[in-house]
């Protein structure tokens, strides 16, 4: 019954920045993963920026300086900051949550960067980020 609406996608220029926005609503967790995906045409769905309910936050090392992952007041929203964005930044931009039967500084700050530990109606739709060189 989770629904996860993204925005903030669009073209921009090589350098440029976005930033993307996911509104949650239908659930309420106290133990969580949310994350940040994305997956270009022919490839698989990676992981970008995640954040955990302790507030344990992971990038992929390809995003690493340049993207700001984040939460806002209103819980359910969780941000993704795109800074000096690259040609190889394009794709469909996912988030994603899913809620933990433990307390997620129990796992591995890794789990909640794996798409793989995300269940299939635990993403939203997808926002489409182009850079153009």
């Amino acid at each position: 019954q989770v629904q996860l609406l993204e925005s903030g996608g669009g073209s921009v220029q090589s350098g440029g920045s976005l930033r993307l926005s996911c509104v949650g609503s239908g659930y309420t967790y106290s133990s969580y993963c949310m994350g940040w995906f994305r997956q270009a045409p022919g490839e698989e769905r990676e992981g970008v920026a995640s954040i955990d309910s302790d507030g344990r936050i992971t990038y992929a090392d390809s995003v690493k300086g340049r993207f700001i992952i984040s939460r806002g007041n209103a819980k359910n929203t969780l941000y993704l900051q795109l800074n000096n964005l690259k040609p190889e930044d394009t794709a469909m931009y996912y988030c994603a949550a899913v809620p933990l039967w433990v307390e997620s500084k129990t796992l591995s700050a890794l789990y909640c960067l794996r798409a793989k530990n995300y269940g299939e109606d635990d993403w939203g739709k997808g926002t489409l980020v182009t850079i153009s060189s």
